[in-house]
């Protein structure tokens, strides 16, 4: 425990002092073990520290205010579910899962744009204070942290590289091409995925006003913080898929090592969700100060964006519905000449599990009220 409140850069981006480096089919990813094989995450010395102490600091200042958060109804099992996929693994149809790991680590790639997020003079847009907070930080190592996590750096691999290492652990070396393309190919807006891509753009906000009486800059700061924050909570679905499918022997090679390394990122993702929680909520227990003057309290301006973040994400099972769609394409297309074709694929939506987002649509869940 420390009573630190204020941390330079270099401090928020420092890593333990490993006794080994992560090192697995003779590729160097980040983070590494202590002298008791326990793997310890990248960038953590000090910045799981200062979010347990800024945590603390909003506790105690805010009345217990509680951190944000997202209903865990919302979040269905991963499509397709465990089941399903390993049906496909039994029948010998691999591709899909290839396609889908390998998008998976692409996406992630994505997320180093975090550190292009630009907030101006933060402290103006504030009746209180904000020294000392995680807010406070966010261009001073955390978004860099964020960033280096999800897209490696220098010579380590970060997220992107695990995923793509966790689908060669445990389908021998796919090949699959340009990662890059086949996303971009997949995710383009006339494609099968496209509906995946515009739900996701939409819950990082950008597209339209939420609360215009403030900066838009930092409207849209805080609006890809919230949509960020969702898709953060919903990697736990994937993180469970994908131990359960990987680790599997009796279809995956070198299960363990894959398995493991899916609880690594698991691990790793863990601080992402912890600061962007205390960021929205330090932000949501203060009084923003609007464009013209006006005061507005921290709650009308947070639960705005979440609610918005929400709406764009799981409104009309919209992503979800879209992933589903994206890969039964996947799926007809491999099966197109396999004489079980017809077999396969009854057994595969028998095995289907209901999603109550898109069977009951997130609007009249989300209503009115704050969505925690």
């Amino acid at each position: 425990m420390t009573d630190q409140f204020t941390y330079g850069p270099d401090e928020l981006l420092a890593s333990h002092d490993y006794v080994e480096p992560l090192v697995l089919a003779g590729r160097r990813m980040h983070g590494g073990f202590t002298s008791d094989g326990t793997y310890v995450s990248p960038r953590t010395l000090n910045r799981w520290p200062a979010i347990e102490t800024w945590q603390r600091k909003l506790a105690a200042g805010s009345g217990g205010i509680p951190l944000l958060d997202c209903p865990p109804d919302f979040f269905a099992d991963f499509y397709p579910n465990v089941d399903q996929t390993k049906c496909l693994l039994e029948a010998g149809v691999r591709t899909p899962l290839a396609h889908v790991l390998t998008h998976i680590g692409t996406i992630e790639g994505f997320g180093s744009i975090i550190r292009f997020v630009e907030l101006g003079d933060l402290q103006a847009r504030f009746v209180e204070p904000i020294d000392g907070t995680a807010m406070a930080h966010l261009e001073r190592g955390l978004y860099e942290a964020h960033a280096r996590d999800e897209s490696g750096f220098e010579d380590e691999g970060g997220h992107q590289q695990m995923w793509y290492l966790v689908r060669d652990l445990a389908l021998d070396n796919p090949d699959v091409g340009d990662p890059l393309a086949l996303t971009m190919k997949t995710m383009a807006a006339d494609g099968d995925g496209g509906e995946v891509m515009a739900s996701m753009a939409q819950s990082l906000g950008g597209l339209s006003r939420v609360v215009p009486e403030i900066d838009l800059q930092l409207e849209t700061a805080i609006t890809r913080m919230t949509g960020l924050l969702l898709i953060e909570l919903l990697a736990a679905k994937t993180f469970s898929w994908a131990e359960q499918v990987v680790g599997d022997d009796r279809y995956c090679a070198s299960a363990d090592d894959a398995a493991r390394l899916v609880g690594y990122i698991r691990a790793d993702e863990a601080p992402h969700v912890e600061y962007l929680r205390t960021t929205l909520t330090e932000m949501r227990a203060r009084t923003f100060i609007a464009e013209n003057g006006q005061h507005l309290p921290g709650t009308t301006v947070i639960d705005a964006c979440w609610d918005y973040s929400m709406r764009a994400m799981f409104g009309l099972g919209g992503k979800r519905q879209g992933n589903r769609k994206l890969f039964l394409t996947l799926i007809e297309r491999e099966l197109e000449h396999h004489p079980r074709r017809a077999s396969i694929l009854a057994d595969f939506h028998d095995l289907e599990t209901p999603d109550p987002v898109i069977d009951e649509p997130a609007p009249a869940k989300v209503g009115s009220q704050p969505s925690y």
